[in-house]
């Protein structure tokens, strides 16, 4: 491992375990110094310590990112006690599934509390320090599910699409202050949560899943970690606006069924 980002503070939200974690850990690993927030204590605790354990400098806080004050306060205490706040990644996600026909008002905006309102709540209160320090980097979690659409999941497609623009929108305003903004779109990663998904009755489901993948598999928490650390380090200082789908080329497939 390299020090890709030594001296630099890093924000990532949703890091308990999965991708969350993994970003965490790989920019500790670079140099950064990591604050981490999940919603519950004892996970987010320990995946600090895993952190730590390996040679990383990682915090941790329990935080609901749906509580907006609380996340406001957060972020501006992160960066007030570090004095700089270099990367915000913004991983915390829920996923909201129900028919349009089906779904109430109430549970079709639950997506945007989360994966649109908190984000722009954590963004805003971040470029204030950015702009002011001429420097940073936010790196959006959206999904494959903002690029393309699957029976069940309009709620959640709608918000991550709305925050793949949200983020154009972000890099536009960050730009004469060096301020950048980038989003990855996960397809199906092997995450604790995509395996308890597919437990039990669900495994053949599952399979299927990844056999339709051009690269017939799901991805690992590890390989959206690396293209984390790219737009969150120097290496991408030309880079700003863009989505990079990590899917194993499912968005670039038009799939057309044999004859």
């Amino acid at each position: 491992m390299g020090k890709r980002l030594e001296g630099r503070v890093a924000i990532v939200t949703g890091a308990s375990q999965g991708i969350g974690e993994a970003i965490a850990a790989r920019f500790a690993a670079e140099g950064a110094k990591v604050i981490m927030c999940s919603r519950r204590r004892d996970a987010i605790d320990a995946a600090a310590a895993r952190i730590r354990q390996a040679g990383g400098s990682a915090e941790a806080e329990a935080l609901d990112v749906s509580d907006l004050e609380a996340l406001a306060a957060f972020v501006n205490r992160s960066a007030q006690h570090h004095g700089r706040l270099d990367v915000l990644v913004n991983n915390a996600p829920v996923v909201g599934y129900g028919g349009i026909a089906d779904l109430t008002e109430d549970a079709f905006r639950a997506n945007f509390r989360v994966n649109v309102d908190a984000v722009f709540v954590a963004t805003r209160e971040a470029m204030k320090t950015m702009t002011a320090r001429k420097r940073g980097s936010i790196v959006n979690i959206s999904s494959l599910n903002g690029l393309l659409a699957l029976n069940g999941l309009a709620g959640y497609g709608a918000a991550k699409a709305a925050l793949i623009h949200f983020t154009r929108y972000t890099a536009i305003e960050g730009a004469p202050a060096n301020v950048r903004a980038n989003v990855i779109a996960p397809g199906v990663i092997d995450t604790p949560a995509t395996a308890a998904g597919f437990a039990g009755p669900s495994a053949a489901w599952g399979e299927k899943i990844a056999a339709a993948t051009p690269m017939r598999r799901f991805g690992r928490p590890d390989e959206i970690a690396d293209v984390a650390l790219f737009l969150a380090s120097d290496e991408s200082s030309y880079v700003t606006g863009v989505c990079i789908p990590v899917d194993g080329g499912k968005s670039a497939e038009l799939y057309v069924p044999g004859p």
